[in-house]
């Protein structure tokens, strides 16, 4: 049986790479946006490789820490949390000297008519953190979706390719990438540019959007016909492990699983699972958000959960009655509109 204890202790328990990674990444490392979907699991998952590998680091997490239940998980666990509003540049200022970063601030939802504080968060402050923590390793979270909308027989992005943001929230992300580019470029900074396409949490993500509208009776769009998605467990591993790997050039890297996965055979799969026959509107387009994730493959290894197991555990979890965080992906978006 499911319960949000044993998604959480998946979503935690460290692989031998990581221990072994982690006794390598040098000084303490903060956590800049904990609060949001993937923070407080990576916060834990780091303290959980630093037991295992017998050694002494700090783990601190900062954000407002607007999720109660994220916030409990933290406490819970005795990671260090410092409550701040980032864009308080004084606040800011503040924080602690650290060799390592990790940066999950952003803002995507609510972008249109709101526009201002999506560029706020998305440009402004990565311009302060960049000034700030210009000695540190900093792993900058990016999106994807910077990249144009490719042929399906593409296989997605490289890293080479060049971006094509459509919209103001992706353009904002794509200024976030510049201005820690700017710190690597101008300070010396060591940035690992980590570009993520549809973590997978069960609490929220493609697989459960998906899912929630069977259960709803509500259509599937298939004009987006395929995406990538990756276990947010090893996503996480990954961002972690990208300490080790931030360099002055910036260092791009696509983070997603890597098959393409039909929106269509997913979603047809997910409604076996529960028992339900999902429902389609529009037609397959020949093009769709995609990235190729091989360079990460090789540096990190393969996702520990694949695909189809995803596809079940999503089932199981919906059917149990699950929480969900109500944070759907918008996945179907072709314009930018957030």
């Amino acid at each position: 049986m499911w319960t949000e204890e044993k998604l959480d202790q998946l979503l935690t328990t460290p692989s031998d790479a990581l221990v072994e990674d982690m006794k390598k990444i040098k000084g303490d490392i903060m956590v800049l946006g904990a609060g949001g979907k993937m923070g407080p699991t990576l916060c834990l998952l780091a303290k959980n490789a630093i037991e295992k590998a017998g050694i002494e680091k700090r783990v601190i997490a900062v954000s407002r820490f607007s999720d109660p239940i994220a916030t409990e998980l933290l406490h819970k666990n005795n990671v260090e949390t410092i409550s701040c509003d980032l864009l308080d540049t004084e606040k800011l200022r503040q924080l602690p000297e650290v060799e390592n970063v990790i940066y999950m601030a952003g803002r995507k939802f609510g972008t249109d008519g709101s526009e201002w504080q999506t560029w706020a968060m998305n440009a402004t402050l990565p311009a302060f953190v960049a000034e700030k923590f210009q000695k540190s390793n900093i792993v900058v979270f990016s999106s994807g979706n910077i990249y144009p909308i490719v042929p399906i027989h593409t296989a997605g992005c490289l890293e080479s390719d060049k971006t094509g943001p459509v919209g103001e929230y992706t353009m904002s992300c794509l200024a976030r990438e510049r201005a820690f580019e700017y710190a690597a470029n101008h300070y010396g900074t060591k940035i690992f540019m980590y570009r993520l396409n549809y973590a997978v949490d069960l609490r929220y993500g493609v697989l459960y959007d998906m899912a929630d509208r069977i259960m709803k009776g509500e259509p599937i769009s298939l004009t987006t016909p395929c995406l990538n998605c990756i276990w947010q467990g090893s996503a996480n591993e990954m961002a972690i492990r990208g300490l080790l790997h931030a360099s002055a050039p910036a260092k791009i890297m696509n983070v997603t699983g890597p098959e393409t996965v039909s929106i269509k055979k997913a979603a047809t799969l997910l409604g076996e699972f529960l028992g339900k026959e999902p429902i389609f509107e529009g037609e397959p387009s020949n093009d769709a958000y995609l990235s190729d994730a091989s360079e990460a493959m090789e540096v990190f290894g393969y996702p520990a959960v694949p695909v189809r197991t995803l596809i079940r555990w999503q089932a199981e979890w919906v059917l149990a009655g699950g929480r969900a965080l109500g944070k759907p992906t918008h996945f179907e978006e072709r314009k930018g509109s957030y």
